[in-house]
């Protein structure tokens, strides 16, 4: 990694002090700070970051009263982003105030710092982003309370424009007229790119200015990097007091380093936008660092100031070396494949084709590929009248949307008794970067209540090609294909000849005093070293369970015969996942009563940092795990859903 540099919170102050009229010097300060701490971070979101930073800048140093009075005082104005993406930014500017602590801003998605996604545990964040369309609302609330007291100070969200493709915005647009919420302002970020595609190829808005104005807001638009037109547009909105305001912000993708900004990096990329997501590879950061910064000292020195001090920052320890296989670049092989061999699959998105690895399809396949957008609850909907339609379709988002946002679209689909295919990305608590909004540790109890619909989970990369194999040319009803996003820590050799049968997974080590039981690559990985460290005090096996409301209990009780020790590793809220469905079939057939399970499982929020630290967080670790089944062989009891781990 190169050097890394901070510009330190007194230096903003100083420049402030000194120049307090140039808010571009500001904001790009701010912007070389965002730069260096995604890159530390290794992941987090430039483009938009970069999009919104001139506005969030003109907020804080200038239009909002939020500082002067302080985040808790009653009448203070209310910001917070609903897009979220662009908090990187906003934990610079809280920093550049003196607002953020150094170590907590450096050590973005990390333990010690601050989440992926905002998040109310940092100081100065007013919401969190849960799925997208959310804010507008959450807005809301908060112009309701402050009318309702009769305090003061003005709400203002910050959308982005790919953001109001969610329907829950235009609920909102429509009852905050209804409601005469006046105090309410939306900012969008118009950046017009949404994940890597121009949002006018995934769904474009229209005519926005107009649509606005015809639900009853107050509609203005400015260019968002440029602080005299922010003034200006902020000036007329104070003089509108008797309905809520919308800002339409024109800015640019990646704004201030030459090559991530819109259009250029678009052409460049041949039409897809590459610096949305993920950290700057080395070179690009030291050309990007060194652009911003000769920007920052070239200002700097017209205002006949001293050149502006860096301070060098620690890189952080290397991750743990990760095999190179990945279940999720097995999915999109897989799926590509079975696309080709089956004529009646089609596949759907919901603006994640790279990341859900289905770009493939989209690229080859067109005529296969349906682009949603930003709208999961249409997503599943259109699935299910392409099935009632006699299609077979495939529908891919990130788990902790699909399966909780469109949960009733998706029971709707099951009461009509056609297969459908969910695949549920990101599924579990890592990544754990981004932070909670994007850690699926729910989606096994929303997706195992629905009727007919089964969940399965691959380990690695064959089984996931045999399970999907298996899901979309077997299976006679509808299924949930649980996908980890990363590189798996470890190789996981499944026995020789082995094959998907719906109840049944895999013995992957055997073992005589205690048996694990566990599923994805992560989990697999952990019981597999637990079992290793144990080794040498006593047996533990190790079975891999990859249908996760589905459990063939004479099959495991084949493997784990009068076992009277079990332990269910959980990458999943303590109810409703594995050691719930298998506690339901023993007390369905009176099967395996004597056994004693103990479950480890993500409880409470899911934590934000490293996979280890975050899995050592919640007693997911080996090394946990074993220490857990050491002290837990004192002895046997009756089956019970135990607390352990976590």
């Amino acid at each position: 990694m190169p050097d890394l540099f901070l510009i330190p919170a007194e230096e903003f102050t100083r420049v402030r002090a000194s120049v307090p009229d140039d808010l571009q010097l500001i904001a790009d300060m701010c912007r070389a700070n965002t730069l260096m701490s995604v890159k530390r971070a290794g992941s987090g979101h430039l483009g938009s970051s970069l999009s919104s930073i001139d506005i969030a800048t003109f907020l804080y140093y200038e239009e909002l009263n939020t500082v002067e009075l302080g985040f808790l005082h009653p009448d203070r104005d209310v910001y917070f982003s609903s897009k979220g993406h662009d908090v990187p930014a906003q934990y610079a500017i809280l920093h550049s105030l003196g607002l953020l602590d150094t170590t907590k801003f450096i050590n973005l998605r990390r333990q010690s710092g601050t989440p992926g996604h905002p998040d109310v545990r940092v100081a100065g964040i007013e919401a969190n982003t849960g799925s997208l369309g959310m804010g507008v609302s959450k807005g809301k609330g908060f112009a309701w309370a402050k009318r309702f007291t009769g305090r003061g100070g003005r709400v203002v969200v910050m959308t982005g424009d790919g953001e109001l493709q969610e329907g829950q915005n235009y609920e909102a647009f429509h009852t905050a007229v209804a409601q005469k919420l006046t105090n309410l302002i939306v900012v969008v970020d118009a950046n017009e790119l949404q994940s890597d595609k121009l949002c006018r190829e995934i769904c474009d808005l229209g005519d926005i200015r107009a649509k606005l104005a015809s639900f009853g807001w107050y509609v203005l638009e400015c260019d968002g990097h440029d602080f005299d037109a922010l003034r200006k547009a902020f000036r007329e909105a104070a003089t509108v007091v008797d309905r809520p305001k919308f800002l339409i912000a024109r800015t640019i993708k990646g704004r201030g380093i030459s090559f991530m900004e819109h259009p250029q990096a678009l052409q460049a990329d041949g039409g897809v936008y590459r610096w949305h997501s993920g950290a700057p590879d080395d070179d690009s950061y030291t050309r990007a660092h060194q652009e911003l910064l000769e920007k920052i000292q070239s200002r700097a020195a017209s205002h006949s100031l001293p050149k502006v001090r860096l301070e060098a920052v620690s890189s952080p320890a290397p991750a743990p070396a990760c095999t190179h296989e990945s279940v999720i670049e097995a999915y999109g092989k897989s799926l590509r494949r079975l696309v080709s061999e089956l004529p009646e699959v089609v596949v759907l998105d919901a603006d994640l084709s790279a990341d859900c690895r289905v770009r493939g399809i989209e690229v080859d396949l067109p005529e296969r590929f349906i682009e949603n957008g930003i709208a999961e609850q249409d997503m599943v909907s259109m699935a299910g009248g392409l099935a009632l339609a006699g299609y077979l379709p495939v529908v891919n988002s990130f788990a902790a949307f699909l399966a909780a946002r469109a949960n009733e679209q998706i029971y709707a689909n099951n009461t009509e008794g056609r297969k459908i295919v969910y695949a549920c990305n990101y599924a579990g608590v890592l990544p754990a970067g981004p932070g909670h909004s994007h850690q699926s540790v729910r989606d096994i109890s929303l997706l195992a209540s629905l009727p007919d619909l089964a969940i399965f989970q691959p380990c690695n990369a064959v089984e996931t090609d045999l399970g999907l194999t298996y899901l979309l040319k077997e299976f006679g009803s509808s299924a949930a294909i649980r996908l980890y996003l990363g590189m798996s820590p470890g190789a996981i050799n499944l026995p020789p000849g082995y094959q998907v049968e719906l109840g049944k997974g895999s013995l992957l080590k055997a073992g005589e005093q205690a048996w694990i039981l566990a599923y994805g690559p992560v989990l697999v990985w952990e019981a597999l070293r637990a079992a290793t460290i144990l080794a040498p005090e006593f047996s533990v096996g190790v079975v891999n369970v990859p249908w996760l409301n589905r459990i063939d209990l004479e099959w495991l009780e084949s493997i784990v015969g009068q076992a009277r020790q079990i332990f269910v590793l959980e990458d999943h809220a303590p109810f409703g996942g594995l050691a719930t469905t298998l506690l339901l079939e023993v007390h369905r057939t009176s099967r395996m009563l004597d056994c004693r399970v103990h479950q480890f499982a993500v409880r409470g929020v899911p934590d934000c940092g490293s996979a280890q630290d975050v899995l050592k967080f919640h007693g997911l670790d080996a090394e946990t795990i074993a220490r857990e089944i050491r002290d837990a062989r004192s002895g046997s009891q009756p089956f019970v859903a135990a607390e352990a781990g976590g």
